[in-house]
């Protein structure tokens, strides 16, 4: 059972029955007047160093599982992580925890590496799997067993099914009773499992940077199994070897893991390791409050990239997940690292928005200089079938769209009309501005910029302010019949930089084409 509590020492002492500490009495048997800090180190043990020693370099660990793809979630713990290191100057070490051979898969861990690559989380050590280590753990789990810190179990499953089902009758929490913890003999016919002997009495202090102070008490934590009955090792048994191997000072990770952390704190003693800072992640709900799952958005993070988001708004997004700066909301990568501190994380969940992350999307892209934009650009492009060849620059079109577009996806999409024709224009805006009361206008029109001998915007843009002026008519009533006839719809950039990115020949094409459709109206009214 775990308890937040204050850092009142009083509130936090060993267990009646717990032997009190030789530190704690002076010649005579009696206890000392101790000071707080005295008292708490004795109790506790003394504080990691990596949490007082500034000039210790801080190295931060993401550890996914292969089980399945890089996630919301999973992410926002890599990018927590990955600031951190960056912020103090750190190293970051990415760990591939493959242990579960059953369900991990190369492509999963290809879809983590490109996951990571896209995002720029680059990784300063790894990525280290955890497959390639298994000497080392049988290494410590054999002097663990021989050292008498962990013991055979040889208890069956319908054995502790029993005994599950018996403490649940009784109304207790089902964990295992120990019963093989003294056993000296093996048992005919049964493979054992290994298990931690865990203390059976004290307390757990884990002080959180993100939660606080939360206690454990040992009485509730069972021998936890840290080998299989196949000598395949456990999660929670490699992954303290991993940290105190490669030197980790900092763990963040997911809320999920905090019940780990005593039994993780204790097995760190058992080898004689220091424990890191720990702090546990809230964790992201869907916009119903409902944990975050597939339809909510907890999807493979590639699918974003394929929808057109930039990674810096992805990362920007999923910072503020649980973590702010004042009111701030657009941050770039660098004002992320500058000023990302975990101990400003907060401990309520945070809920996943879309619409905020479509928002802050586009926020990126206005920002973004049109060369950064162009060469992805080019690659939707082509997703939504246009041949780049055919039409203008893709840094021009990024130029132009770069303000209304929400993502790459919608910007490749609403330029299609700059790379291939259209079959017919929308009938609704046809009907509003291809009227016979701007067919001499557009006729005019159509002739001067037929004599354009330069093709830019500001000759576009006189020529279609002298026309309007030549008919008594504001550039509205005819700039846009002339927007949809170029391009078959309402709306679009400037109708100068339209025009520009249109190209001479299309433009005067397309402006026949309305012009017939217009004569046609004027038959058809006359």
């Amino acid at each position: 059972m775990a308890t937040a509590e204050s850092a009142c020492p009083a509130r936090n002492l060993p267990r009646q029955n717990a032997q009190t500490p030789a530190g704690l009495l002076n010649e005579q048997g009696e206890r000392k007047a101790l000071s707080q800090r005295d008292f708490e180190l004795l109790i506790y043990g003394p504080v990691p160093r990596s949490a007082w020693l500034p000039t210790m370099t801080v190295r931060t660990r993401f550890a996914p599982s292969p089980t399945g793809v890089l996630h919301l979630g999973s992410v926002r713990t890599a990018l927590f992580c990955w600031l951190y290191a960056r912020h103090h100057n750190g190293d970051f070490i990415l760990r591939i925890e493959d242990t579960d051979r059953e369900r991990s898969t190369k492509k999963n861990v290809q879809a983590i590496l490109d996951g990571m690559a896209w995002l720029g989380l680059d990784a300063d050590e790894g990525p280290f799997f955890q497959t390639e280590r298994f000497g080392r753990y049988k290494e410590v789990l054999e002097d663990w067993l021989a050292a008498g810190k962990a013991y055979h179990c040889y208890c069956t499953k319908e054995e502790l099914d029993e005994l599950r089902a018996a403490q649940m009758a009784r109304g207790e929490t089902p964990r295992y009773d120990g019963r093989c913890r003294d056993r000296q003999s093996p048992r005919e016919g049964v493979s054992p499992v290994v298990r931690f002997r865990n203390p059976l009495d004290g307390l757990v202090v884990v002080e959180d940077r993100v939660r606080g102070r939360v206690v454990f008490d040992n009485a509730q934590l069972d021998d936890l199994i840290i080998a299989r009955s196949d000598g395949t090792p456990t999660y929670n048994f490699t992954v303290i070897i991993d940290d105190h191997d490669m030197r980790i000072t900092h763990v963040i990770r997911g809320d999920d893991h905090l019940n780990n952390t005593p039994r993780q704190i204790n097995m760190l003693d058992a080898l004689g390791a220091e424990p890191p800072v720990y702090a546990h992640l809230p964790m992201i709900l869907g916009p119903d409050g409902a944990k975050l799952s597939k339809r909510h958005g907890a999807v493979d993070i590639r699918e974003y990239r394929e929808q057109g988001y930039l990674p810096a708004a992805m990362l920007n997004y999923l910072v503020r997940l649980g973590w702010s700066h004042g009111d701030q909301e657009i941050f770039s990568v660098e004002e992320m690292i500058g000023l990302f501190d975990i101990a400003d994380v907060n401990q309520s969940a945070s809920s996943f928005n879309p619409e905020k992350l479509l928002w802050i999307n586009q926020q990126h892209i206005i920002a973004a200089p049109a060369e950064s934009l162009a060469g992805d650009l080019l690659h939707f492009l082509i997703k939504v079938g246009l041949d780049p060849a055919e039409g203008p620059d893709p840094v021009a079109v990024a130029e132009a769209y770069h303000e209304r577009a929400e993502t790459l996806l919608h910007m490749a999409a609403g330029a299609r009309y700059c790379y291939e024709d259209f079959e017919t224009i929308d009938p609704k805006s046809a009907k509003k501005h291809l009227r016979p009361v701007v067919l001499e206008p557009m006729r005019s029109l159509r002739a001067c910029l037929a004599g354009l001998a330069h093709w830019g915007e500001t000759a576009i843009s006189e020529a279609v302010r002298d026309v309007a002026e030549d008919y008594d008519l504001n550039l509205g009533k005819l700039g846009q019949p002339l927007r949809v006839a170029v391009t078959g719809g309402p709306v679009s950039p400037s109708i100068d930089v339209t025009l520009r990115l249109v190209g001479q020949k299309r433009t005067l094409e397309r402006l026949d084409r309305a012009i017939a459709l217009i004569e046609k109206r004027a038959g058809q009214t006359a």
